[in-house]
């Protein structure tokens, strides 16, 4: 018993006499996981999207983002530190056009941006969405 009292004033004064809630707090902040969600509620936010629980790592619901409405997956790549460049690995192509199949979804995007503080999102399509864009473009200008 008295090992669990030692154990249990010991994390309470770590947690909220030490600073200790402050370092989790700062530590989650440097967090790949916490720039993700940034991004993807700003997205969801743009685009009228609905963020995928975990990321897409369950069973059924995949990606980080799905648009049911118009069929559209879309799979976050953020920076956690500002950059003048960034790549596309063709397996994140490859996995999102998977995960869209097991979606019943039937258009993928990857987002991704140079700084996820910048606001500022860029999107990979597939040539069949770049043709139904440039469709609807035309029809605009006509």
């Amino acid at each position: 018993m008295g090992l669990v009292i030692w154990l249990f004033n010991r994390i309470y004064c770590n947690v909220y006499n030490c600073g200790f809630k402050e370092q989790i707090e700062m530590k989650n902040k440097e967090s790949t996981r916490y720039a993700s969600e940034i991004q993807e509620k700003r997205i969801c936010s743009k685009l009228g999207g609905v963020r995928t629980p975990n990321s897409g790592a369950g069973l059924f619901k995949k990606g980080d983002i799905q648009i049911p409405e118009v069929g559209l997956l879309i799979e976050c790549k953020t920076c956690m530190t500002p950059k003048n460049s960034f790549s596309i690995k063709k397996e994140w192509l490859e996995k999102n056009k998977q995960e869209l199949f097991a979606s019943g979804l039937s258009n993928s995007v990857i987002a991704f941006n140079f700084d996820y503080e910048d606001k500022k999102d860029y999107y990979v399509i597939d040539d069949k969405l770049m043709r139904y864009l440039v469709e609807k473009l035309i029809e605009e200008t006509e």
